[in-house]
């Protein structure tokens, strides 16, 4: 290396150095969108134009039954507040255990408002009709 390239690439390295030293951690500089970090921002609404057409399909009806049974109706009037009861029966038949876990997370991590007893009587339920030695297909 020739004295001229030390010079420059010793140029380029106090160069970069300021840079740091006026915004540490910033390894490049380019144009940034503006917000508050953390902030997460949303794609402005797009308006529709004159005459634009719209359409969905038709949402489905459909709502699964569960299996007769003790315990139906808590499940029923428990698991529905919070998510169809379609929920469970598109589950993989799951092992007693993971019932049990299953209900205690809506509980203890989701808020479900469920007491003890119903919920043991909803675990009793889940695990008579929905595990892979019971599901009925």
């Amino acid at each position: 290396m020739n004295i001229q390239a030390i010079v420059l690439v010793g140029l380029g390295l106090a160069a970069a150095g300021a840079m740091a030293q006026e915004r540490p951690g910033l390894l490049s500089s380019g144009e940034y969108t503006p917000g508050v970090l953390g902030a997460a921002q949303q794609p402005a609404r797009v308006q529709p134009s004159e005459g634009s057409v719209y359409r969905v399909g038709k949402w489905p009806l459909y709502t699964a039954e569960l299996a007769p049974g003790a315990g139906r109706d808590a499940v029923v009037g428990n698991c529905s507040m919070c998510h169809s009861v379609t929920y469970i029966t598109m589950q993989p038949p799951l092992p007693p255990a993971a019932w049990q876990a299953e209900v205690h997370k809506m509980i203890a991590v989701l808020g479900a408002p469920i007491q003890p007893a119903t919920a043991e009587e909803i675990v009793s339920y889940l695990q008579q009709h929905y595990t892979p030695q019971t599901r009925k297909p």
